[in-house]
């Protein structure tokens, strides 16, 4: 597999977190969910893992965005990972700044956006 089209979907919501991963499958990116920050930083230590994109979510349990984000930049086999964080927060602009993420989005998000973003920091399909 490609490292091209590696996605880490980290998100707390199930039903979003999945269709994400079957939009992002269907349209030839490997996408694989995380629940919360701390799965989402395992999941980018695994030994041979080679990711493209993190799409992620601020509210989450036992390890939220901020948080995910504050150790992704610490290490530096992960800080080079672009992060487009999506949240259904309206101060969603404020937080991306913050948080030096490559692009932000609020939920809902258009599969066209979605797409369009994924050429953009991925490539085209994997």
């Amino acid at each position: 597999m490609s490292a091209v089209g590696q996605v880490l979907v980290v998100d707390d919501d199930q039903d979003i977190r999945e269709t994400l991963i079957e939009v992002l499958d269907a349209y030839g990116y490997r996408a694989v969910g995380a629940a919360d920050g701390l799965e989402a930083l395992a999941r980018l230590r695994e030994p041979e893992s080679r990711w493209c994109l993190v799409i992620l979510d601020l509210a989450m349990p036992t390890m939220d965005g901020r948080a995910f984000r504050a150790e992704q930049l610490h290490d530096p086999r992960l800080s080079e990972i672009p992060v487009v964080l999506l949240s259904a927060r309206h101060d969603v602009d404020d937080v991306a700044l913050e948080l030096k993420v490559a692009a932000h989005r609020t939920k809902p998000i258009q599969v066209t956006d979605l797409v369009q973003l994924m050429r953009r920091l991925c490539g085209a399909d994997a």
